[in-house]
């Protein structure tokens, strides 16, 4: 009789594969929820540049059991950061991703 295959087995060889593509980008600094965030931003836009909401970034499905105060939390180190960008001078709560900094050393936290 053939062994079945642990069911674990493939979730975790993806999940050690997603942590060294988050190694190999810099991004192992950030807490998931950080990630999170970033990954749903980059997701949102179809260009460098483009401008995200917060109120679109918060919808994402990667967010969703996220409490608001840790998104914000989230929002505000990732600004910290340099990885996101308050959008032009208007005090709506809008975006750009960063990307082409993702890989840079971040500022200590």
């Amino acid at each position: 009789m053939i062994p079945v295959m642990d069911k674990l087995t493939p979730i975790f060889e993806l999940r050690e594969m997603l942590r060294q593509l988050e190694r190999d980008v810099g991004l192992e600094d950030l807490s998931r929820i950080e990630r999170d965030v970033l990954l749903a931003a980059h997701s949102l836009t179809e260009t460098p540049g483009d401008i995200v909401s917060s109120d679109r970034i918060r919808s994402h499905s990667l967010l969703q059991p996220v409490a608001q105060a840790t998104f914000y939390r989230a929002i505000r180190t990732l600004v910290g950061a340099g990885l996101l960008e308050h959008a032009g001078r208007s005090r709506a709560r809008a975006y750009v991703v960063r990307s082409d900094l993702v890989g840079a050393d971040l500022p200590e936290r």
